[in-house]
């Protein structure tokens, strides 16, 4: 096990205060103020950090959720401003990608747009600064840390692979009885044990979305999540609320085909279940549950709009120009492969393209007849989907 700050922080706090659950040691591992994943400033993505997000791959990610929003602009009757607020801006590329190709080709949609980033930790908002610094565009993007310094507004909040990232709680079945999984401190090295349910809103969540836990089957729940729709909700006058991440609805998700859950440890672009490996310094993350989402946001008025997967919803949003927003002008035959094949990574069944979700709530709006959510309806409809 690597040795880091955080090891030993968490080592001495667990001799002094006893077994933490998984939870609380998720949440310091990510978001320790000094040495939390997310907090420390350490590169998180691209080829230098641990894993790769569809921003990083190509433009067009941004370019066609882009279109997207320029298409809820027009069905709100085209307020201004309308405020698009990407929770979760990691190195700031797809604000950068968003802007640019909005003004370039969508320039009544940019002139009325307010674009919000919300990064955590002051050096994570640096790096995003000097990333719109460096591309003219840092009058033109308010960069916060967190929900609460944001007036409610009229537009989408939108993130990609930021719900996998809250801290969850760990719950398995053991002779007949729920258990949730806390970490202790053993001689020098972290481990694992079980202990009573910490929480009954821990139980509730388990017998609500995956009731017929099975012996030694083990679940996440994350609580935090539903939180977090919560405050979204309270920030969105009107408008749209757009989830992208890895995950599934409650009941394909927690089957016993996942017998030890969905939690991961990433480090260096390859995945692990020890979760004890360079705590700080290592990525955790867990698939999310969307119906959660779901019951979270209609309790706090969102609509459910629609589900379906990245593959279906950027094939919608590029099926009208033959995705001819993939390309840049003046690029080489051997340029337009390369950008042809990051497309096929973003929408192949076989990567992200299945393995990605989106969801789509609205408040005060239809959401169900965005182009985005088309082959859904065609394919699954709202019943379906659910």
């Amino acid at each position: 096990m690597s040795d880091t700050p955080l090891k030993r922080i968490l080592i001495d706090t667990l001799r002094r205060t006893g077994p933490l659950t998984f939870e609380r040691y998720m949440a310091l591992c990510l978001y320790h103020p000094d040495y939390g994943y997310y907090l420390n400033g350490r590169e998180r993505t691209g080829a230098q950090g641990d894993y790769f997000t569809s921003s990083d791959l190509h433009p067009v990610f941004a370019r066609l959720m882009a279109r997207q929003a320029a298409e809820m602009w027009q069905l709100m009757g085209h307020p201004k401003p309308f405020t698009w607020v990407e929770m979760g801006s990691g190195r700031g590329l797809y604000a950068c990608d968003f802007i640019c190709w909005s003004e370039l080709t969508l320039p009544e949609f940019a002139s009325a747009l307010d674009y919000i980033a919300i990064e955590p930790g002051t050096l994570q908002q640096q790096r995003v600064q000097g990333r719109l610094n460096a591309a003219g565009l840092a009058s033109k993007v308010r960069v916060l840390g967190n929900l609460e310094e944001l007036s409610p507004v009229r537009g989408c909040f939108f993130s990609n692979e930021l719900v996998d990232a809250f801290p969850v709680s760990v719950v398995t079945r053991t002779q007949g009885h729920l258990k949730e999984i806390y970490v202790t401190a053993h001689g020098e090295e972290l481990q694992e044990k079980l202990g009573p349910i910490s929480d009954p809103a821990v139980a509730a969540y388990v017998a609500h979305y995956s009731h017929d836990l099975e012996e030694g089957q083990r679940v996440e729940v994350n609580r935090q999540a539903l939180m977090w729709m919560k405050s979204v909700a309270a920030k969105l006058a009107a408008g749209f609320v757009i989830t992208i991440d890895f995950g599934d609805m409650a009941r394909p998700l927690f089957t016993p085909d996942r017998p030890r859950g969905t939690l991961l440890a990433y480090h260096g672009h390859t995945a692990t279940e020890d979760f004890f490996v360079a705590p700080g310094e290592t990525d955790l993350t867990a698939h999310v549950n969307f119906s959660a989402l779901i019951d979270a946001g209609r309790m706090e008025g969102l609509e459910y709009a629609g589900f379906t997967t990245q593959e279906k919803f950027l094939m919608a949003l590029g099926e009208s120009n033959q995705f001819s927003d993939v390309y840049d002008p003046g690029q080489t035959e051997m340029h337009m492969l390369q950008a042809r094949l990051k497309l096929k990574t973003l929408i192949s069944p076989e990567g992200m393209g299945n393995t990605f979700k989106v969801l789509v709530q609205s408040r005060g709006v239809p959401g169900d007849k965005l182009t985005g959510l088309k082959f859904a309806r065609q394919e699954a409809g709202e019943e379906g989907a659910l």
